[in-house]
């Protein structure tokens, strides 16, 4: 028998159901989908595409016709995928799995005639491709909204080929003294109003707040990527910790 602690996750700030929270999760993502990428720029005021662009900067595409495949997971309106192959080489090609079919969506018409670019249909925790199938696996600001983010981090494991690379783009625990008081009284507030205000919806972007708040900080999350078999494992703070990068290695 599963012990209440395994049987619940967090909803936010409010225990669930572990079952429950992914339908839960797909809820929100459905609802903002069309206006995500608006409110991310209105939220962290454009600051999402420099930590992005960092991301891309620090995996380091080849830039010849080498084969690379990059697995972009959570990644449905293409943010990092359209990066990732500008960034890179003809050889490159990308694959992102998103389990919001109307994320996927937004991202298949943004992408329209780039034959590089697959989109698949799946969970994070239970990805539809043979192990060792990338070179690379990026996932950037999704981790925090899995049930089961160990799970998530085997399956990472998983699915890369041995010297692959991991890297996780994550809003994280502020580290810079009166900016995580500032932070804190801004994300709790206007993010909330602003999602009310632009996207008629004040409730998922509350639960997506409140889902930072419960991510692991830094350097729990670290450990939790070793705890998955992975080595090298690093992370770089940016704007004062506001967001993360972790990046690791299957040697």
């Amino acid at each position: 028998m599963k012990s209440t602690k395994e049987s619940e996750a967090n909803f936010g700030f409010s225990p669930v159901a572990a079952e429950a929270k992914q339908g839960l999760v797909n809820e929100v993502f459905a609802k903002v989908a069309r206006r995500y990428d608006l409110m991310n720029d209105l939220m962290s005021g454009g600051l999402h595409r420099l930590w992005k662009d960092d991301l891309i900067s620090w995996l380091a595409p080849p830039k010849d016709a080498s084969p690379f495949a990059l697995l972009d997971v959570a990644g449905g309106t293409g943010d990092i995928a359209s990066r990732f192959l500008g960034a890179s080489g003809s050889g490159a090609r990308a694959v992102i799995c998103d389990i919001s079919a109307e994320m996927l969506a937004v991202g298949r018409e943004r992408a329209a005639g780039e034959e590089r670019l697959a989109f698949v249909l799946g969970n994070a925790e239970f990805l539809p491709f043979p192990g060792r199938s990338f070179d690379a696996y990026t996932i950037a600001f999704g981790m925090r909204n899995l049930t089961h983010i160990d799970k998530a981090l085997t399956e990472a494991f998983r699915v890369l080929k041995p010297g692959g690379r991991f890297l996780c783009l994550e809003f994280s625990a502020v580290e810079t003294p009166i900016l995580d008081a500032l932070y804190d009284a801004y994300s709790m507030n206007a993010i909330p109003a602003l999602g009310a205000l632009v996207a008629g919806d004040a409730a998922s972007y509350r639960y997506l707040v409140e889902s930072i708040r419960r991510f692991p900080d830094q350097k729990s999350f670290m450990g939790m990527i070793e705890t998955a078999g992975f080595e090298r494992v690093r992370y770089r703070n940016l704007t004062g910790g506001i967001a993360a990068i972790h990046s690791a290695w299957r040697l």
